[in-house]
């Protein structure tokens, strides 16, 4: 069954593309038709291609590595960083920072830089500063956190990129495709689908239109963690039984052991009896 419907993109706004003279040639697959100077999108391949992206998403979420959601335009932002935090997944949407990817241990070291900062403030060594040396510290960190903090728990490199509209954030294209990591986008028709390994067709300047390209996208995601809780629970519950039944063996062997010793003394006793007596 597919994870949404013909008429919930429709009414999304999902259909709209961009003029007719700004078009990428290499969406022409995906264009339906041409209407007032804009080119239609067909709705019929963005519910297919919602759910291929929606499936292979969930199985990366099963296997608990972490995808990262990519929006810096204005229009997308607030909902991109909710739906990021329902799935508990990081996140970008102030700016990009040049070389997240390919230089990740520089953004690294920014991140724990940002960690010291606050294990500073808790230990009370600022008590011991100026004010000027706390407030630039203070804006120092105001700054981190706004560029950085929503990747604060990214630890590693992600398994995969979720981006909305590859034109403005083709930097992160770029160092995800130089890297072999694969990217998921909204795809709009005035942008080139060929660097994007699932690409969806739909209007990446609605915020609606978004929204509703997510909610399938991230309701896949939950399924997938859902389904990883779920086999946890199922392997420490066997773990625990093949525990149990380690032990009631271990216990049994002990049983048998102790009962042939005592059947050995008991024939030992008797035999020493049998000397005596003769």
């Amino acid at each position: 069954m597919s994870r949404t419907n013909f008429d919930t993109l429709l009414e999304a706004g999902c259909h709209f593309g961009h003029l007719k003279r700004k078009w990428n040639p290499a969406m022409a697959p995906y264009i339906f038709m041409e209407r007032n100077g804009i080119h239609i999108i067909d709705l019929h391949k963005t519910v297919a291609k919602i759910d291929e992206a929606a499936e292979a998403l969930k199985q990366i979420a099963k296997s608990g590595k972490k995808i990262l959601f990519v929006a810096t335009k204005k229009q997308a932002k607030q909902v991109v960083a909710e739906k990021a935090q329902s799935v508990n997944m990081p996140y970008v949407i102030e700016r990009w920072p040049g070389g997240m990817l390919t230089n990740f241990p520089t953004i690294r070291k920014a991140v724990k830089k940002m960690a010291t900062i606050d294990k500073l403030t808790n230990d009370g060594t600022y008590s011991n500063l100026s004010k000027r040396e706390v407030l630039q510290i203070s804006r120092q960190r105001a700054k981190l956190d706004k560029t950085l903090g929503s990747i604060a728990d990214l630890t590693r490199l992600p398994s995969a990129l979720f981006i909305v509209d590859v034109m403005k954030e083709h930097i992160a294209v770029r160092e995800a495709n130089r890297l072999g990591i694969p990217v998921f986008a909204i795809v709009d028709t005035n942008s080139d689908p060929s660097n994007i390994d699932f690409v969806i067709p739909a209007n990446d300047d609605a915020t609606k239109s978004i929204e509703v390209v997510l909610d399938a996208c991230c309701a896949a995601m939950i399924e997938g963690l859902e389904e990883r809780k779920a086999e946890k629970i199922d392997l420490e519950a066997a773990g625990e039984a093949s525990a149990t039944k380690g032990k009631k063996r271990s216990a049994k062997a002990r049983m048998d052991k102790s009962d042939e010793e005592a059947i050995n003394a008991a024939k030992a006793a008797a035999f020493v009896k049998e000397d005596e007596e003769a």
